[in-house]
C-alpha cells in the first residue's frame, strides 16, 4: 500500500491541496474547523511527511552528519553526545557513521551523507587529504574538523586538542618514573593525530637525550586488534621493555586484554601509560598504569557551538578551538 499524500487528505475532505499544505505546515491562514477535519484525517490516513520533498523546497533537511572512525570508542561517542547536547534546536538530527578508520569506507559515507543533503558535516577524517575531500563535499556544505585537523589546509572550522603537547607530558611523565626502555604503540600516520603524538613523545626523547631503537616501536592503526598484537609484539621480545605509551586508548585496551589472555605475569609488570583514558582504568593498579585524560564532552560541546553559529547566521565562517593538552592524571 503506497503512502498517503495531502493530495488524498485533500480528495477525501473535498478541499484543496493548498490548504491542506497550510494546515500541515502550519503556515497562513486556515478556519480551526478545517484545521481539526485536515488533523484528524492525516491521522486517520496514517500521513506521514515527505521529508526528502520538503527539504528540496526549503534546501534543509534538519540533519548534522557526524562521521566518526570508531563508534565502539567511547570517546567518539562521548562527544557526539556533547555536539547533541550543544545543537539549540530540538528540530536538528545527528546521522553518525562509523569509518572503522577505513579511508574508502569513509569516501563511501561521505557520498552518502551528500545525497542525503545534511545541513552540516562533522568530520573525523581517518586519514583523507584535502583533495579527496574537496572532490566529495560541495562547497556551500558547511564542515566542523573534529578531533583530526587535514594536513596542509586551515580553511574549515576545527575543535581538535593540542596532541603533541598532551603526548609531550605524558612521556615526560614516564620518564620521571624512572623508565628508559620503553616501547611504543603509535597510531595511524595518516592521520594528524598519530603524527603529533609521535612528534611530542620524540621530541621528549631528545630533550632528556634518551635513544630509543626503532625495534621499540610498534605501528598500528588505532584499533583493538592492533593493541592486541602490540602485545604479543613486545612479549616476545628478547628484552621487554618496562613501559609502554600507546597512542590511544582502543589499542590500550586491546594490548591489556592480550596480557590478560597470555597467562604469564610478564605483562602485568609493564607500565602502561595511555592517551586518553579507559573506561575500567579505576580498577588498574596505578602504580602500573596511567593516561593522558581527554574532554571529548566538552569538546563536543564546541562542535556545536560552531554548528549553530554557522546554522543561526547561514554562512561559513572559519571559526578554531584549539584546546592545551589535559595533562596526566
Amino acid at each position: 500500500m503506497k503512502n498517503p499524500t495531502i493530495k488524498d487528505i485533500a480528495q477525501k475532505l473535498g478541499i484543496s491541496v493548498a490548504t491542506v499544505s497550510r494546515v500541515l505546515n502550519n503556515s497562513g491562514y486556515a478556519s480551526n474547523e478545517v484545521r481539526e477535519q485536515v488533523l484528524e484525517c492525516a491521522k486517520e490516513l496514517n500521513y506521514t511527511p515527505n521529508i526528502a520533498a520538503k527539504s528540496l523546497k526549503v534546501n534543509k533537511t534538519n540533519t548534522i552528519g557526524v562521521i566518526i572512525p570508531d563508534i565502539s570508542n567511547s570517546y567518539f561517542m562521548s562527544a557526539a553526545k556533547g555536539i547533541e547536547d550543544a545543537l539549540e534546536s530540538d528540530d536538528l538530527t545527528l546521522i553518525i557513521a562509523s569509518t572503522n578508520e577505513n579511508e574508502s569506507k569513509e569516501q563511501r559515507v561521505l557520498k552518502t551523507l551528500m545525497q542525503h543533503r545534511v545541513d552540516c558535516l562533522v568530520l573525523a577524517t581517518s586519514g583523507l587529504d584535502k583533495l579527496r575531500i574537496e572532490k566529495l563535499l560541495p562547497k556551500t556544505v558547511p564542515v566542523v574538523l573534529f578531533d583530526r585537523v587535514i594536513e596542509d589546509d586551515d580553511s574549515y572550522n576545527y575543535v581538535v586538542e593540542d596532541n603533541y603537547q598532551g603526548a609531550y607530558e605524558l612521556m615526560e611523565d614516564v620518564l620521571k618514573r624512572g623508565h628508559t626502555d620503553i616501547g611504543f604503540v603509535v597510531g595511524s600516520l595518516r592521520v594528524s593525530t598519530g603524527k603529533e603524538r609521535l612528534r611530542g613523545v620524540n621530541e621528549c626523547l631528545r630533550a632528556h637525550d634518551i635513544e630509543v631503537p626503532e625495534f621499540n616501536y610498534f605501528y598500528g592503526n588505532y584499533t583493538l586488534e592492533d593493541g592486541r598484537r602490540a602485545a604479543d609484539y613486545f612479549l616476545h621480545m628478547e628484552t621487554i621493555p618496562t613501559a609502554i605509551v600507546s597512542f590511544n586508548n582502543t589499542m590500550t585496551q586491546g594490548m591489556i586484554n592480550r596480557f590478560a589472555e597470555n597467562g604469564s605475569n610478564k605483562g602485568s609488570k609493564i607500565l602502561i601509560a595511555s592517551y586518553g583514558a579507559l573506561d575500567f582504568e579505576n580498577l588498574l593498579d596505578d602504580q602500573y598504569f596511567f593516561s593522558h585524560k581527554q574532554y571529548p564532552y566538552n569538546m563536543g560541546k564546541e562542535v556545536g557551538k560552531i554548528i549553530n553559529d554557522i546554522l543561526k547566521d547561514n554562512k561559513i565562517e572559519k571559526q578554531v578551538t584549539y584546546k592545551h593538552g589535559d595533562g596526566v592524571e
